[in-house]
């Protein structure tokens, strides 16, 4: 039974690599694939704007810091515990494997998860304030108007306790959009994400202090929702 957890575990370890260097593609999809697959580094990408761009709504200091410390963080220590992971392939040290399965996770969550957030974002006024299309119809559907879709994901990322993730998902069994949330940097792996909102303290709290409500509200002015029904329609 341990053998078995054991390939589980490191079989998923694999994946959130894979996962990982999948950003680029706006797809998000996690796949298995062989060893030589997660040998490349990961990088910080550049944001779609400038650090002030989100301004007055999220500072142009909070934008630095958090993209130019914390994602970097992430990005350089999942390097670092990917290649703790090549060398216990090469080694055969399966408690190694799983041993480094948390710092994979966190950093590796960290770096999915932000990546997907700076996308997720727009100036205002230059990028649509509401969702159209199919997804407004589905969200419409699910909630019964998007002041009603705002107000309960709005409770979502609230309840949040300490550190993680609201998120919009996409549940491709049911058909439905899902608000869903994840604890600390676990990426959102049982729906397809359309929509995530970062609600860590490093988000906010230079310019909302501890008021993860205030955040809430000012977060919505910046979303481009042009990214996210892009998502929707290619679920």
């Amino acid at each position: 039974m341990r053998g078995k957890m054991g390939q589980q575990k490191l079989a998923l370890l694999i994946m959130l690599s894979v996962a990982a260097r999948s950003i680029k593609t706006a797809t998000f999809k996690p796949v298995f694939g062989s060893l030589a697959a997660i040998r490349t580094k990961v990088t910080l990408p550049d944001l779609p704007y400038p650090y002030d761009a989100l301004e007055p709504y999220i500072s142009k200091e909070i934008m630095e810091v958090h993209h130019q410390k914390h994602h970097q963080t992430y990005v350089n220590n999942y390097n670092v515990a990917e290649e703790q992971l090549e060398k216990s392939f090469q080694a055969k040290d399966l408690t190694e494997q799983l041993r480094l399965q948390n710092a994979l996770k966190f950093n590796g969550g960290g770096h999915i998860n932000h990546s997907l957030f700076w996308k997720n974002l727009g100036p205002k006024g230059k990028v649509p304030a509401k969702p159209t299309g199919d997804l407004a119809k589905a969200i419409d559907s699910e909630y019964g108007s998007f002041d009603g879709f705002v107000t309960k994901f709005n409770a979502a990322a609230v309840g949040v306790q300490g550190s993680g993730w609201a998120w919009l998902g996409y549940n491709k069994q049911t058909k439905r959009v899902e608000i869903a949330t994840t604890a600390n940097q676990d990426p959102l792996l049982h729906l397809t994400p359309l929509l995530g909102v970062d609600v860590w303290e490093h988000a906010y709290y230079l310019q909302y202090k501890n008021v993860r409500p205030d955040y809430m509200k000012a977060v919505w002015e910046v979303i481009n929702w042009e990214t996210v029904v892009d998502r929707f329609n290619k679920a």
